[in-house]
C-alpha cells in the first residue's frame, strides 16, 4: 500500500514538473531545461503510464498537448452567439424534430431541409469587411471568442481577400478547422487525437508552429450578413464556394424523414472512407426566412438539429457498481468497468441509469457487460452476457439511503401519476454530497462561468474545507492556496480576476445557477422577466408572500404545477434560503433586461387566447418578447393587450378583458401588426 502511494506521489510530481515546463516553452518562450531533459522526463512518464495503467487518474500526458492559455489572446464578442446544436440519435428522434419545428411554424406542408456532414474539428469564425479577412474567432464560449486571426491565416485555402463583386459589406463565415486523417498520421506522436492537434494548433501564441500543422476547414454557416442577401442555405453555400471557400461536397437538399434517413444510411456507410472525422449529420431548415421565424432556444438554434450516427459498442467487464448523487439530489448507479476504447475514446466508467434498470437488465459486479457511446453521451449499460456470468452472482441490491445517509423516495408525476424511476435524496445543501455537486454546478459555464473553478479544483477545495457553499467562492483564502501543489501566483490570480468578474451577474443567471429543481435556462428567463429584480425575486423567501406569488408565476407561459411546485419546495427550506442570502450579499445582481427597449412593445404586457392562422402561440410569445414584451398568463388590469387567434378563443378571458378595459387585438389585427 505504502509502495503505491509514494509511486502516485511521485507520478504526480512529474506531471507537475512536465506542465511547469510546458508553460515555461509555450507560454514565456523561455524553456529551462534542454530539449533532452525535457524528453526523458517525458519517456518517464510515458513508462510509467503504461506499466501502471491507474496512474493515468492522476494526469495522462497524451492530455497534456501545450499549456494552459494565460488568457494570451484577445476576448472579442461574437456578432452573432455561436450556439451548439442539439442531438437526436434515431428516426423517431429525427421526427419529432420535424414536427417541432412544423408546429412552432404553424406549417402545413413539408419543409426543405439542408444536410452536412458534422465534422469532428474546432469551430471558427471568419469577419470580412469590405471584402477583407479582418478577425477570425474560436468558438470560445458562444458570446465571446478569442482572437485567434494570425492562426487562421496561415491555412492557405482560407480567402484573405474576397475577389468578387456584390459581396456584402460585412460578412461573417463560419466554419469547422479540422485535420484530414492521413495528414494526423504524420503527426500523431505529439497529439492525442486530430481533433486535439486543430484545438492546439489553433491556441498556439507563435503562429509560425500552426503553419507546420496541415490545418484544413469546411465552411458551413454564417454570423452576421450586411446586408443580407441570401434567401437559403443552400444558396448561401453555393455562392461562398464561389467565392473560393471550401464546402463540404456531401451537402445536399432534403425533404420528409424517408429522405433524410436514405441520406444518413448512405453517409454513415461512407464515413469510414472520408479523410476526415465526422460523427453525425447537421440539418438546418434550407429557407432562410424560416430560420428567422424559429430563431433559437438559450443554447441552440431551432432550425438546426445534429443526427448522430449509431452508437459505438464494445464489450467489457463490471468491477464495481458504485452510487452518486446529483445536484438535485437523483442518486445513480455508476459501474466502474475494465478500461475499453469506444469509438476512439477509453472508457472506464458507463452509467446505469437508475434502479428499475439494473432491474430489468438484471446487471450485476463482474459480468460482462456491452456498453454504448453515442456521441458525446456518457456511456450506458446495454446488456449482460449471462453465459460468462459466474455461479456465485448475487443481484445488486440498490441502497434505499442517500451517501449521507438520508432515506431517499421516488416522487409521483403529476402528469402520469406514477412513481419516478429516479430515487432522490431530499435533504438539499443539507447532504454534504448535494451541496458539493451545486457547487460544481453554480461556477459553470452556463451558471457564473469560473475560470479556473472546475470539477477537480472543486472536490480539491470541498475536501480542504476551503469553500462548502456558494458563498465560500467569494471570500476564498487565496493565501492558503499558495501552499498547495499546483498553484503558483499566476493560476491564483487568474482566479481570483475570474471570481471578481462573476460578482456581476444577471437575475436570470443567477436564478438558475442557485440550481432549483426543473428551473432550468429557459425557465428563469420567464422568472426573471417575472420579477425583475433581485428585490422582488427575495420575497419568495417569506412563504405567504410565496403563497401569492406563485399562483401568478403558475399561469406565465412556460412555467408549469412542477416548475411552481419545486420552487415552493426549495424555499420551504430553511438552509435553501439562509445560503441563498449569503450568496446574494456577495453579489451585484443585474435587473433583468428586456431584450429589446425600443421595440414594438417595449414595457408592455399581452396575453394570447385562442389559436393563429399564420403562427403558432409560441412564436407569437417569442415575437413579442423579441420586440420588448412580456408575456402573461392571467387577465388583470396590469394588461396592455389582449391578443385573439381566431381558433377557439377563451371567452371568459375577452369578457373579463372587457371588464378590465383591456385593449383587444382580433387576429386580423394582430396580423396587421406582425407585416409591420
Amino acid at each position: 500500500m505504502e509502495d503505491k502511494k509514494k509511486l502516485i506521489k511521485d507520478y504526480k510530481k512529474k506531471i507537475q514538473q512536465i506542465k511547469k515546463h510546458n508553460n515555461s516553452y509555450y507560454n514565456k518562450d523561455n524553456p529551462i531545461i534542454s530539449d533532452s531533459q525535457y524528453d526523458n522526463l517525458k519517456n518517464e512518464i510515458l513508462s510509467l503510464s503504461k506499466k501502471y495503467n491507474f496512474l493515468k487518474d492522476y494526469g495522462d500526458l497524451e492530455q497534456l498537448v501545450g499549456a494552459p492559455v494565460l488568457n494570451k489572446f484577445r476576448k472579442i464578442q461574437h456578432l452573432t452567439p455561436m450556439l451548439s446544436l442539439a442531438n437526436v440519435f434515431n428516426k423517431e428522434e429525427m421526427g419529432d424534430f420535424l414536427k417541432k419545428i412544423k408546429n412552432y411554424l404553424n406549417y402545413k406542408g413539408e419543409i426543405s431541409l439542408f444536410s452536412e456532414p458534422k465534422i469532428d474539428g474546432i469551430s471558427a469564425t471568419l469577419i470580412y469587411e469590405n471584402k477583407i479577412l479582418k478577425k477570425g474567432l474560436s468558438r470560445g464560449d458562444g458570446v465571446t471568442g478569442e482572437d485567434i486571426l494570425a492562426n487562421l491565416k496561415t491555412i492557405k485555402s482560407i480567402p484573405k481577400k474576397i475577389d468578387f463583386p456584390n459581396v456584402p459589406k460585412l460578412l461573417e463565415i463560419r466554419c469547422e478547422i479540422y485535420i484530414g486523417k492521413k495528414d494526423f498520421e504524420k503527426i500523431k506522436t505529439k497529439f492525442a487525437n486530430p481533433r486535439n492537434a486543430a484545438g492546439g494548433s489553433l491556441r498556439q501564441k507563435d503562429p509560425s508552429i500552426t503553419s507546420k500543422i496541415p490545418l484544413r476547414y469546411f465552411a458551413y454557416g454564417f454570423g452576421t450578413i450586411l446586408p443580407m442577401t441570401f434567401l437559403t442555405q443552400s444558396s448561401f453555400l453555393k455562392k461562398v464556394k464561389d467565392w473560393g471557400f471550401t464546402t463540404n461536397p456531401l451537402s445536399t437538399e432534403l425533404i420528409g424523414i424517408d429522405q433524410i434517413e436514405k441520406e444518413h444510411k448512405k453517409i454513415e456507410q461512407l464515413r469510414s472512407s472520408l479523410d476526415y472525422d465526422i460523427d453525425g449529420l447537421v440539418y438546418k431548415v434550407n429557407d432562410l426566412k424560416l430560420q428567422k421565424r424559429l430563431g433559437n432556444t438559450s443554447n441552440s438554434p431551432r432550425w438546426a438539429i445534429a443526427y448522430k450516427f449509431s452508437a459505438e459498442k464494445a464489450l467489457t467487464k463490471i468491477k464495481d457498481i458504485v452510487i452518486q448523487v446529483g445536484r438535485t439530489g437523483a442518486i445513480t448507479p455508476v459501474a466502474k468497468v475494465d478500461p475499453v476504447t469506444v469509438g476512439g475514446v477509453v472508457v472506464s466508467n458507463a452509467t446505469l441509469h437508475n434502479e428499475d434498470e439494473i432491474i430489468r437488465k438484471d446487471i450485476r459486479i463482474d459480468d460482462t457487460i456491452i456498453i454504448q457511446r453515442a456521441g458525446d453521451v456518457i456511456p450506458q449499460v446495454i446488456s449482460t452476457d449471462l453465459s460468462k456470468r459466474k455461479k456465485d452472482s448475487k443481484k445488486f441490491i440498490f441502497p434505499k439511503k442517500c451517501l449521507c445517509g438520508a432515506q431517499t423516495v421516488k416522487e409521483i408525476s403529476k402528469t402520469t401519476k406514477k412513481e419516478d424511476a429516479v430515487r432522490r435524496c431530499t435533504k438539499g445543501y443539507d447532504c454534504k454530497f448535494i451541496a458539493k455537486e451545486k457547487l460544481k454546478h453554480i461556477v459553470s459555464k452556463e451558471a457564473f462561468n469560473i475560470d479556473g473553478l472546475g470539477k477537480k479544483v472543486v472536490d480539491q477545495l470541498w475536501d480542504l474545507n476551503f469553500m462548502k457553499e456558494p458563498s465560500d467562492i467569494f471570500d476564498l483564502d487565496y493565501d492558503k492556496l499558495k501552499s498547495l501543489e499546483g498553484w503558483g501566483d499566476l493560476s491564483i490570480s487568474n482566479l481570483k480576476k475570474a471570481i471578481e468578474k462573476s460578482r456581476s451577474i444577471m437575475l436570470d443567471k443567477f436564478i438558475f445557477s442557485i440550481g432549483i429543481r426543473h428551473i432550468g435556462q429557459e425557465n428563469a428567463k420567464i422568472i426573471a422577466s417575472f420579477f425583475g429584480s433581485i428585490v422582488e425575486f427575495t420575497k419568495l423567501f417569506n412563504s405567504k408572500e410565496r403563497e401569492k406569488i406563485l399562483k401568478s408565476l403558475v399561469e406565465l407561459d412556460g412555467i408549469g404545477e412542477t416548475q411552481s411546485k419545486s420552487i415552493n419546495n426549495f424555499f420551504s427550506n430553511d438552509t435553501n434560503i439562509n445560503i441563498t442570502k449569503r450568496l446574494i450579499r456577495q453579489l451585484d445582481i443585474k435587473k433583468y433586461s428586456i431584450k429589446n427597449i425600443n421595440g414594438l412593445f417595449s414595457n408592455k404586457k399581452l396575453m394570447f387566447t385562442g389559436g393563429f392562422q399564420n403562427m403558432s402561440r409560441s412564436e407569437a410569445k417569442a415575437f413579442v418578447e423579441e420586440n420588448g414584451g412580456k408575456v402573461l398568463g392571467t387577465i388583470s388590469k396590469k394588461l396592455d393587450y389582449l391578443v385573439v387567434g381566431d381558433s377557439k378563443p377563451t371567452k371568459k378571458k375577452i369578457e373579463q378583458a372587457k371588464e378590465f378595459k383591456v385593449e383587444i387585438i382580433w387576429e386580423k389585427g394582430w396580423n396587421k401588426i406582425l407585416k409591420s
